[in-house]
């Protein structure tokens, strides 16, 4: 039995940077991964969702080109298998460079199913054949799956997950997407682009309800002026596939309807992996469906830890990331931080993007803080209108005694790129007056963070 330092179990954003991370504090490493370096994220999620939807992007201009004084003679259509193979090679590019940064920092890639023996070693079984390996510390990084209805069983063809929604053989003519977070609205965003009639289906009262209510109701506006046909306070009751086509049965506030489409995509969550890893042999804590640790990530078994999806918190790629190098930081005798889950960034790549960070307006108003609330609109935006790209707004939250700034949240153009600059203002604890001061570049999207700024306490230029 070879023996490590640290064993991995998984290889996403969580399982792969937790290894590097180790490798770099000089750590003898191995990692298990029964398919693809990277994970989901890298091959079936994140990375090549964001592929598709740059096509989808580039599609909408070619459209639009006119209003940007370009005529393109002749019908311009998407090249739906051109689109479904470049998203593979973005994504395969990437596995390819996980592979490569194992080798520079001296990993070694296990490849099967691992399972816990013990908590100083794990069974790897690959084709029949099972290996025994050996480590001081293992970690847990099995992400997470495509979460089942039992209304809405996935036969693949049909009834589909995000998975098969990225590999369709031929872009359909109409679908249900059921379920409106940061999955959902993403493929329903993607899919209306490129021609799909679509209808969104969200069981609560707003779309994208994790999100502030006002982005809610500008994302709904957004996508119901791109032709997305939005159900809230709706759910699907049943989907009969006997036919050539599926027929949805959807309970909405004014009744019972029925829509036929080509496909059903279920984007209703996630399950974490937690099957078949010997957790429950060894007496590994559960709690509420995830494995539970502490702010090291240790369980309740010495030596055996946790990261990413299959515990409490955000179940975002960035997360495990940090959760991986928190726990083997700590592992290595450093002093790091505790990971700080009211100052994580979500981001949904739809169009217009959403972005936020901290507390909603309505969630800090519950928390008893007084509010200073500043909203600017991209419609006042130089760079948004030279753009064309007018649709959303920066609203930032702020309390109103000591300046502090408590929640940020953006939909439109780009704003995935311009929350970073509020994740760190809030690591740095600045305030609403420091804000305004820092000069922002004309002309951008980001001024509207300093605007918003300058709105909640009254001193907003340009609205």
């Amino acid at each position: 039995m070879k023996k490590y330092d640290i064993l991995i179990i998984g290889s996403g954003p969580g399982g792969y940077v937790a290894a590097i991370r180790a490798a770099q504090l000089g750590m003898q490493v191995g990692v298990v991964e029964k398919a693809e370096l990277g994970g989901v994220c890298l091959n079936w999620g994140c990375i090549p969702a964001k592929a598709l939807l740059k096509s989808a992007q580039v599609f909408d201009y070619i459209k639009e080109a006119e209003a940007y004084g370009i005529k393109i003679e002749g019908k311009v259509v998407p090249d739906f298998s051109k689109i479904i193979e470049r998203s593979r090679i973005v994504a395969d590019g990437m596995s390819k460079g996980i592979q490569f940064l194992f080798r520079k920092n001296k990993i070694d890639t296990i490849p099967g199913t691992g399972k816990l023996a013990d908590q100083k070693t794990v069974e790897v079984t690959k084709d029949g054949n099972v290996e025994k390996y050996t480590a001081d510390h293992i970690i847990v990084a099995t992400g997470s799956r495509s979460k089942e209805l039992p209304n809405l069983k996935q036969d693949g063809k049909k009834i589909i997950g995000y998975r098969k929604a990225m590999t369709l053989d031929k872009l359909p003519e109409s679908m249900v997407v059921v379920g409106s977070g940061a999955i959902g609205s993403e493929f329903a965003s993607f899919y209306n682009s490129l021609g799909t009639k679509v209808t969104l289906v969200e069981f609560l009262p707003h779309l994208v309800p994790l999100e502030d209510e006002e982005v809610s109701r500008q994302l709904e506006r957004s996508f119901k002026k791109a032709g997305v046909k939005v159900m809230t306070s709706s759910s699907v009751e049943s989907v009969d596939t006997s036919g050539v086509t599926c027929k949805v049965q959807i309970d909405t506030k004014k009744g019972k309807v029925e829509e036929e489409v080509d496909v059903v995509l279920s984007a209703v969550g996630i399950t974490p992996n937690l099957e078949n890893l010997g957790l429950d042999e060894l007496g590994v804590q559960i709690e509420n469906g995830k494995v539970k640790v502490d702010a090291w990530y240790r369980t309740n078994i010495p030596g055996i830890y946790a990261i990413g999806d299959i515990v409490a918190g955000p179940a975002l790629a960035h997360v495990a990331s940090a959760e991986g190098i928190t726990c083997v930081e700590k592992i290595a005798g450093k002093n790091p931080q505790p990971v700080d889950y009211n100052n994580i960034p979500a981001c949904t790549y739809t169009s217009p993007e959403i972005a936020s960070v901290g507390y909603t307006e309505k969630a800090a108003a519950e928390a008893g803080y007084e509010l200073k609330v500043g909203k600017f609109p991209f419609t006042a935006s130089g760079k948004a209108s030279a753009a064309g790209h007018k649709d959303g707004f920066v609203k930032l939250v702020f309390d109103a005694k000591y300046g502090e700034l408590l929640g940020a949240h953006m939909v439109g153009e780009n704003v995935t790129e311009m929350i970073a600059e509020i994740v760190v203002a809030r690591k740095l604890e600045t305030t609403g007056h420091e804000i305004i001061k820092s000069i922002h570049p004309h002309p951008t999207m980001s001024e509207a963070i300093m605007e918003a700024a300058a709105a909640a306490y009254g001193e907003v230029i340009h609205l």
